[in-house]
């Protein structure tokens, strides 16, 4: 295999606090010997666990962004036992852009696994994840949220793995995280996943959906720097944080299986019906998609195919077929102790 034309400009073995790139030459027409400058965070101390936190992985999605980035900023090497790699913008082309998929290639980082080298530049993005960095950790969080065309209840998020064991510190490690939800989560589109990349190398690997929109809230930003610390608690890397006051708690949800999620098959205006949040039984109306071609026409009607709660929705006002319109979870466990 070639190797990756990605250079660090930090020392991943070295103790103390080190902020540089990951380095990726890219000639183009206004730099001919210019580089893809991605901003990497180092913080070690000792041989302790290494934790890999990512953000940024879809360019609009901004809690891990603003968490890991505030994180880089503060976390100090006398915090920590072991490592903390911190990549807040992940596919930074499409981070720059403001937009899910980069603006270099139309990208997609998080269906580019296990990338190539000789590839894309997200697939030589994707490839120095794939062979230099998920190798040196041990945890690995990726934080999403919905960016701008979906909209979520703050969760954090585990797959279902074979290994049963792997899977109990997943879910482990995704209590920890403390999210309002957790979830065992169904992907319709799996192919390329940097959490099965990181799953198959036999990483503890969380996800997290934590709003949308294209933009953040105070909330969900807190629930992401919560999280991160809940998270390297768990890893055993910093201290649990005694907390004071009423007790977080997390909702356990599952997505058992493709009924799920609604689809829709028209184009036009969307009129969500219920909100993020609420219990729906089968057939309730979730949505109307109108005609927006002329008037006096009836609006299509779409109607959840299981009980269980709204967890997802579609979020601009116009909708598109084939786009996600709603997502319903099953409730599995309410009121779950959070312990850091």
């Amino acid at each position: 295999m070639r190797a990756s034309p990605i250079s660090p400009t930090i020392d991943f073995d070295a103790d103390g606090e080190q902020h540089g790139f990951l380095k990726l030459p890219y000639s183009r027409n206004d730099s001919a010997w210019g580089a893809v400058m991605i901003p990497v965070t180092v913080i070690k101390r000792g041989d302790g666990p290494t934790a890999l936190l990512t953000g940024g992985n879809h360019g609009d999605e901004y809690e891990g962004p603003i968490a890991l980035a505030k994180l880089a900023s503060t976390l100090k090497a006398s915090d920590v036992n072991g490592r903390v790699i911190i990549v807040p913008f992940m596919n930074y082309p499409a981070f720059r852009a403001g937009s899910r998929t980069s603006p270099i290639d139309a990208g997609n980082l998080n269906r580019s696994f296990p990338g190539k080298p000789d590839g894309t530049v997200t697939e030589k993005i994707a490839d120095y994840f794939q062979r230099h960095l998920l190798p040196l950790a041990d945890y690995v969080l990726d934080i999403h949220a919905g960016g701008r065309t979906l909209d979520f209840l703050p969760f954090a998020a585990i797959h279902v793995l074979n290994d049963a064991t792997q899977q109990s510190r997943c879910e482990a490690a995704m209590r920890a995280f403390g999210a309002p939800y957790s979830m065992r989560m169904l992907e319709l589109d799996s192919i390329g996943l940097y959490d099965s990349a990181a799953e198959e190398a036999g990483k503890v690997f969380v996800s997290t959906e934590l709003g949308g929109g294209g933009s953040s809230t105070a909330k969900s930003v807190a629930v992401a720097e919560r999280g991160v610390h809940g998270f390297l608690a768990y890893a055993g890397i910093i201290e649990k944080r005694v907390t004071r006051g009423e007790a977080r708690t997390t909702t356990l949800l599952d997505m058992p299986d493709g009924s799920c999620y609604t689809t829709s098959e028209h184009t036009g205006l969307l009129e969500m019906c219920r909100d993020l949040g609420d219990m729906v039984k089968a057939n309730d109306v979730l949505a109307r998609v109108y005609d927006i071609t002329r008037t006096g026409a009836a609006p299509v009607e779409y109607r959840a195919k299981r009980d269980g709660l709204l967890a997802a929705r579609h979020f601009p006002g116009l909708v598109q077929t084939g786009d996600t319109v709603a997502v319903v979870a099953d409730i599995v466990e309410r009121n779950i102790a959070v312990s850091v």
